[in-house]
């Protein structure tokens, strides 16, 4: 073993460090990591009595692990699927000391984690994504950010991009109707996403407003100059469901699954969703057809006489 007396604290950077030069994680994906890792370290202080070392993370056995998802769960009630994510955040970091610093990772051992079903997505329907474009700027204080609010969101339902993705793109990515719009998305993938002219219209709107800034400031900024940051969206949002009653699931990722299921419902085929939505794998967007199957089935039973 390489440095045994190396920190698990110390440890942990390399490890970031790495994911961010080496694998170029998202800064969402580093932030929760470093996050579960810091809650992971912390317990084995508290579960050892001292720092954890690269000799003691080499001692550790699978039923220290089931420990501590086993106090993440009863003490601090953590869901099943933070709990599976700590778990790979875990997993992944062990494999790195074991691939770099020669430590033979013997707590993964015949472990698995919680058994998670994911949510079925909570889309809008067809009238209330069209509200929250025309109308969710209206909560702002301002023409300018009424007009960023409307791009953005005109962006999220009309192209199916996550939030982060769409906060990423600088100005001389702006959305242009008939070329196509580069998205990178989860592990640095990159997707080429068709354009309607309604979403290169919003955009325009907004960038005429802001004088046609140069390409490489922010697409959205935010009240103070900055690029826009994820909770200010989704605050605006939230403003904006309670004052036109729309449900708790009105959120900015509500519209990428809007986009989706509306597709979807509208003849297009679960291969090219997949790769509109940057999806590696097609059983996630297969959830998608249970949203329309159920819609389907309400349906059928507001409809059919013998239903009741």
């Amino acid at each position: 073993m390489n440095n045994p007396r190396l920190t698990g604290i110390a440890a942990r950077g390399l490890w970031l460090d790495w994911l961010e030069r080496e694998r170029r994680a998202s800064r969402h994906t580093l932030a929760a990591y470093g996050a579960d890792l810091a809650d992971f370290l912390g317990f084995l202080t508290r579960h050892l009595g001292a720092e954890p070392d690269l000799a003691a993370l080499q001692a550790l056995r699978p039923a220290d692990l089931r420990s501590f998802m086993a106090e993440r769960a009863t003490r601090d009630g953590v869901s099943a699927a933070t709990r599976a994510r700590q778990l790979a955040a875990i997993r992944g970091f062990l494999r790195f000391l074991a691939r770099h610093h020669g430590l033979q990772p013997l707590a993964l051992a015949g472990l698995r984690g919680p058994k998670v079903t994911p949510p079925a997505p909570r889309p809008l329907t067809p009238d209330q994504a069209r509200d929250v474009i025309e109308e969710a700027g209206s909560v702002e204080n301002s023409s300018l950010l009424a007009l960023r609010d409307t791009a953005l969101f005109t962006l999220l339902y009309g192209c199916g991009l996550r939030i982060s993705e769409a906060l990423d793109l600088n100005v001389g990515q702006a959305p242009r109707a008939g070329i196509g719009l580069k998205v990178r998305g989860k592990g640095d993938k990159q997707r080429l996403v068709p354009v309607l002219p309604a979403v290169e219209r919003a955009v325009s709107a907004y960038l005429a407003a802001r004088g046609h800034p140069p390409p490489e400031q922010p697409l959205f900024l935010g009240a103070r100059g900055g690029r826009l940051d994820a909770g200010m969206a989704q605050r605006a949002l939230r403003t904006y469901r309670r004052l036109a009653g729309l449900p708790e699931s009105a959120t900015p990722h509500a519209l990428r699954h809007s986009f989706a299921t509306h597709l979807l419902g509208a003849g297009g085929d679960l291969r090219s969703i997949q790769e509109l939505l940057g999806h590696a794998s097609l059983s996630t967007t297969q959830r998608y057809t249970s949203v329309d199957s159920a819609k389907l089935l309400e349906t059928w039973q507001k409809a059919h006489p013998r239903a009741g």
